[in-house]
């Protein structure tokens, strides 16, 4: 029972990707309706099978292979009118990091609820980093070192200060400041050799929640 639990969650983690992370997807309706049997005469079933559950997810996984196996379609999220894909990143100016950071956005939040919480945190951290180096750059140089930031190139410029040049620019507000330690020292993590001290859940979970503060500074309408 524990692995077929561990198989309906991995199953329900592939639904939410196919439909967008939309509820009203007709994939997510499909995978939320496989959990209610019902009985003859159309009402809930009580105590339904686990083998029954079990058939009724293959066969919401069928119609997905059917979807995205057909001639020249697109992903199941794409051929569906009723779900577009999420959209929380269109405020990033750079058109071709957007899905990048979307695809980022879901595997961060996918390792943080598996508990694998030190990719979480370097996923957030880099999602982070990317949305303020566009935010800077869509700024432009210039107007940067006009307001007193350092004059190499945006890209030589470390995570920390590519942070205080965009609360000084007023791209992003104080947000990071509630940025643990270890998040602000991510690439060095990164490129570390051998052996790291574990993450914390509170950091990643901190990590996450400047991220979507800083999402919010960049993109007001959210």
């Amino acid at each position: 029972m524990a692995a077929t639990r561990r198989w309906q969650e991995d199953c329900g983690v592939i639904i939410n990707q196919l439909s967008g992370g939309s509820k009203a997807h007709w994939l997510a309706r499909s995978f939320s309706q496989a959990f209610l049997m019902r009985s003859a005469d159309g009402r809930a079933a009580e105590g339904a099978a686990p083998v029954e559950i079990v058939e009724s997810l293959l066969c919401v996984l069928d119609q997905a292979v059917a979807s995205i196996s057909q001639k020249d379609a697109g992903p199941v999220m794409a051929t569906s009118a009723e779900a577009p894909p999420p959209h929380r990143f269109d405020f990033v100016h750079n058109p071709e990091i957007r899905p990048v950071v979307e695809q980022a956005y879901i595997e961060g939040r996918r390792a943080f609820d598996q508990g694998h919480y030190e990719l979480a945190l370097l996923t957030y951290c880099g999602i982070l980093e990317a949305i303020i180096t566009d935010a800077l750059e869509h700024k432009g140089l210039a107007a940067l070192i006009a307001s007193g930031s350092p004059t190499q190139n945006i890209s030589d410029w470390s995570f920390e200060t590519r942070i205080t040049v965009a609360e000084r620019a007023g791209l992003i507000r104080g947000g990071c400041a509630r940025l643990p330690a270890v998040a602000r020292t991510y690439r060095d993590r990164m490129n570390a050799e051998g052996e790291s001290s574990a993450i914390s859940e509170r950091d990643a979970r901190l990590t996450g929640q400047v991220l979507h503060v800083i999402m919010r500074d960049l993109d007001p309408g959210r």
